[in-house]
């Protein structure tokens, strides 16, 4: 078995840098329309995307959790194949089905992920550099459309989610009058890392060395829950309930600390498996869109 420091190490890299994967579906798959788009982040990096367009002036703008894109994640292909993902994670049908509720979709990928530049070194800061891709987006939703905030919203997904809230937080000048958001599944790296190295003696020290000599980042820096108190949007978060990767009271307490008074935290049960989770609202649509449908009219 390898030892502590090698855990912890191996997962500290595997949190700090991620592996870039295809874009393997396109919108015209499920006989969408779309124009290939690229944007600049707040700081310039260039952000590769689709732009669906529907007959209306509304926008739902969505990204996506690592090691994902802006399609999904491949983890069908034995290749890509991990213990956490070894089935396909799939987010056309999302952008089908909110174009048929009338939205127009911006889906793009988050820096260092599927088409979008690189950056920081390729380093993954967990919200910590990617907010500025959350800014970006809005930024060219709101020129494309020549709308303001209250016809826009946000489908964002655990790196994206949480990347989302250090966004709001940060420079909520960018967002004054936001929608809605829906939150897929925000987490906190010591969640999932307590909850990876609970067998390992000393595990979380060795981690909390490793993440802070690779990042710069103390490990508690790379979570939304102190920003989620600046989040004043209309927000749905869900979350698969026995994820066995992490544990349900983090995002409670993210969930909790939302300063908005609308807000629903809605626990996906049947499966432990937190990447089932990002093929729910595909599957399931109905909670996502009736959310938009009451904040978005």
């Amino acid at each position: 078995m390898p030892s502590p420091e090698t855990i912890a190490s191996t997962l500290a890299r595997g949190f700090a840098f991620t592996r870039r994967v295809p874009v393997l579906r396109r919108p015209d798959e499920y006989g969408l329309a779309y124009e290939d788009v690229t944007f600049p982040s707040q700081d310039g990096t260039p952000l590769e995307g689709w732009f669906i367009p529907a007959d209306s002036d509304k926008l739902v703008i969505a990204n996506h959790p690592m090691p994902a894109n802006r399609y999904g994640y491949p983890g069908h292909l034995p290749q890509y194949a991990t213990p956490f993902a070894d089935f396909e994670i799939n987010f056309l049908p999302d952008c089908k089905n909110l174009h048929d509720a009338g939205y127009n979709v911006l889906a793009y990928d988050l820096r260092n992920h599927g088409n979008s530049g690189a950056a920081n070194g390729g380093m993954v800061g967990i919200g910590q550099f990617e907010y500025r891709d959350v800014i970006g987006s809005i930024r060219y939703g709101r020129e494309r459309l020549g709308t303001d905030n209250s016809r826009i919203a946000l489908l964002s997904r655990c790196l994206g989610a949480n990347s989302t809230i250090v966004a709001l937080s940060r420079h909520p000048e960018e967002f004054e009058n936001l929608a809605a958001l829906v939150a897929v599944q925000p987490v906190s790296l010591r969640a999932l890392a307590e909850t990876a190295l609970a067998q390992v003696p000393g595990g979380i020290g060795l981690l909390e060395t490793e993440v802070k000599q690779l990042t710069g980042f103390d490990l508690d820096e790379l979570s939304p829950l102190a920003y989620a108190k600046d989040v004043t949007t209309p927000t749905l978060i869900a979350q698969v309930h026995h994820d066995s990767s992490t544990r349900p009271e983090d995002v409670q307490i993210i969930h909790d600390n939302l300063a908005t008074t609308s807000k629903k935290l809605h626990w996906i049960e049947g499966t432990t498996r937190r990447f089932d989770g990002y093929n729910y609202f595909p599957e399931h649509p109905e909670q996502m869109l009736d959310w938009f449908a009451t904040h978005l009219t």
